[in-house]
């Protein structure tokens, strides 16, 4: 085991935030986290974490995935004073980390999102990866039919993970290759591939190549900058933490809807 103490973070918020979905909650206080064919417990008690791994398991993996290395109270500080809605959800969803989750899963995942819901969401990852004993690497679903995938959930998605297998698999080195580019760059391609718009591309970004300044537009968005911001942008949504901020009032939204 391994324990840290972190005041910004909190299990069930990140869980409820709407960037990962396969989770698993054990009790009011632990969660079983999974990244790829690889998880870990971990117990909350107020702000102290404890991982039911070793202390190089953890820095080697789960400290870069749950960004312990970003500093969050800075972020929150350079909220403006006069936003006070801003302000608010921060102060409401402060445990929420952007985390460095695996970006095949989480192309994978966000196209499974489309016009979809997190319950139905995380039925078919969970039917995927016991279809396949483990999250499938792109490798086992390029050759696939839309056939093979019945039964899973994905509805029309099942042809855009066929083609998302099939881009991945045949390019060399796609993940360096997104990786290596600016935003903007990142976004127009993804955007080249069938079944990735911008919402999705975004969330791509934002969870999958940990791009800050990405922020995801969906129905909770608009209806934040309908009825919060008076229909009018906020002006964080411009900022290099966009996509942290995107993620508090998402949170607060949600949460008290």
């Amino acid at each position: 085991m391994y324990t840290i103490q972190n005041d910004y973070m909190d299990l069930e918020q990140i869980a409820q935030s709407g960037q990962c979905f396969r989770w698993e909650k054990l009790d009011d206080n632990a969660y079983k986290v999974p990244m790829l064919d690889t998880s870990v417990e971990v117990k909350q008690n107020k702000n102290e974490f404890t991982f039911y791994c070793d202390e190089d398991e953890f820095n080697k993996i789960w400290r870069h995935y749950l960004d312990l290395d970003t500093d969050y109270a800075k972020i929150i500080e350079k909220i403006a004073d006069d936003d006070k809605f801003l302000k608010d959800a921060a102060s409401y969803g402060r445990g929420i980390r952007i985390l460095n989750q695996n970006l095949w899963e989480i192309m994978v995942s966000f196209v499974i999102s489309q016009n979809n819901n997190i319950p139905r969401i995380t039925k078919s990852l969970n039917m995927l990866c016991e279809k396949f004993s483990q999250f499938p690497q792109s490798a086992a679903l390029f050759s696939l039919k839309k056939e093979d995938l019945a039964g899973l959930g994905l509805g029309y998605r099942d042809e855009y993970i066929i083609n998302l297998a099939c881009y991945y698999n045949e390019s060399e080195d796609i993940s360096g290759k997104l990786f290596s580019l600016g935003y903007e760059d990142a976004m127009k391609e993804l955007m080249s591939i069938k079944g990735i718009g911008r919402k999705v591309a975004n969330c791509i970004c934002l969870f999958g190549l940990h791009r800050l300044e990405a922020c995801p537009i969906d129905t909770w968005m608009k209806k934040i900058i309908d009825e919060d911001y008076n229909g009018t942008m906020p002006l964080w949504m411009k900022d290099k933490w966009a996509g942290v901020y995107q993620q508090y009032v998402f949170y607060y939204k949600r949460m008290n809807k």
